[in-house]
């Protein structure tokens, strides 16, 4: 796939430094970064950062150069820079910037690369709350959402200034997510429901302990991601993880194994593909202490039940939805993942050997998969990041469903 060319600019903000997190994750998702700072952003963070982050030079002025033929040069660079950029991302967008979008000024390389820009642009806006919530900057705002522009809104929080209010700018990857989701030409999941389940169970021993296990919750994020960047209408069933949501996801958050059940199975009916990432809990206390349990120096039994299991039930349920599992293994990954696709009743199950020398899988950013389909085709996966994997996996889910649905026909 070929890299999606993005400019970057970058506005004069205690924020400024976000944006080289920014430029980070927008090139994990396959993007190339090209970047503009304005005069008031080099006071902030150096251009070598970015340089440094992109592999990229780094644009800091309208007329830096000094020979004639690079003065000639420099003079229709927002040209060539708008011409071979696809988007135009600006975080920090502050208000001064803001105005000068909104007003047509062309007095620095942003704002004249602003004017040139015919590619989607997307505005981060941060700044303090009442210079937020000033009737001029929401105008502003207004007629630039008018033209096109797509706005991130900043979040709420405490500012660099000491108060606590909207203003922040919004996550990196939340950021980076969008921008994902304005990029997607795919819209192959426009109109349909998917759920995904992802992230560990918490399943009490007592008022502080629990039993759980070390999945992060990243596959299944990336996958709802991804869904929502083609067109789904996205329903995230996670357990406890430590994870920005992506943009645009309805988002439902549990506990225990028995949460977990109670909210896919609200969900299941609206959904035409159901993705089950989540590694949930096979056993829990039934009865759990309503005080902490105290050390002694006697051994500890523990009574423990099965969970329900949310996978099978799902199998026996499901109607014309496609249901995708995982299978998380040590050894026998392969024949593990056929067992589960019959005894589940899914159309595709996506093993993983979590023992992997390389420590890909649990809490790692990359996977290598295999896909064991229904209609008896065992695909590798060979190592990449969750979010290639969560599209690929979106792509053989769309054609299994075809080939299911050809079928019945």
């Amino acid at each position: 796939m070929e890299p999606v060319p993005i400019v970057l600019g970058v506005g004069g903000g205690i924020a400024a430094y976000k944006a080289a997190e920014l430029a980070r994750a927008l090139m994990e998702r396959g993007c190339t970064v090209e970047t503009v700072m304005t005069a008031a952003a080099q006071e902030f963070v150096q251009p070598l950062t970015f340089a440094a982050l992109t592999g990229r030079k780094v644009i800091t002025s309208m007329f830096g150069a000094r020979t004639a033929d690079e003065v000639l040069a420099s003079s229709v660079e927002h040209i060539a820079v708008a011409q071979r950029n696809r988007l135009l991302v600006v975080a920090p967008a502050t208000a001064h910037l803001l105005a000068q979008f909104a007003h047509g000024l062309a007095g620095d390389f942003l704002t004249t690369l602003h004017l040139a820009f015919q590619g989607r642009v997307v505005l981060c806006p941060a700044m303090n709350t009442a210079m937020w919530d000033h009737p001029a900057t929401q105008e502003n705002l207004a007629t630039l959402r008018r033209r096109g522009a797509l706005v991130v809104e900043p979040e709420a929080g405490e500012l660099a200034c000491g108060t606590v209010g909207v203003g922040r700018l919004a996550d990196p990857e939340r950021i980076a997510a969008f921008v994902l989701s304005a990029l997607e030409t795919r819209r192959d999941l426009e109109g349909e429901t998917v759920l995904v389940t992802a992230g560990p169970t918490r399943e009490p021993l007592d008022p502080v302990r629990f039993i759980s296990n070390r999945s992060s919750g990243k596959m299944g994020y990336a996958i709802a991601e991804a869904a929502a960047a083609r067109g789904a209408n996205v329903i995230l069933v996670s357990g406890p993880v430590n994870l920005t949501p992506p943009e645009g996801v309805k988002l439902v958050q549990v506990q225990t194994a028995i949460e977990m059940y109670d909210a896919v199975m609200e969900h299941m009916d609206s959904a035409a593909i159901i993705v089950k990432t989540a590694a949930v809990a096979d056993y829990h206390i039934a009865d759990v202490p309503a005080q902490k349990v105290k050390k002694t120096a006697m051994r500890l039994s523990l009574e423990l039940d099965p969970t329900p299991d949310i996978l099978a039930e799902l199998g026996r349920r499901k109607k014309d939805q496609l249901l995708i599992g995982f299978a998380a293994e040590t050894e026998n990954m392969v024949a593990e993942a056929r067992r589960k696709l019959k005894s589940k009743n899914c159309d595709m199950v996506v093993g993983n050997l979590v023992s992997h020398p390389d420590g890909v899988g649990f809490e790692s950013d990359d996977n290598e998969v295999v896909l064991v389909t229904r209609g008896g085709e065992t695909l590798a996966l060979p190592l990449a990041s969750k979010r290639e994997i969560a599209g690929q996996i979106l792509d053989h889910a769309l054609k299994l469903r075809l080939a299911l649905h050809a079928g019945k026909a």
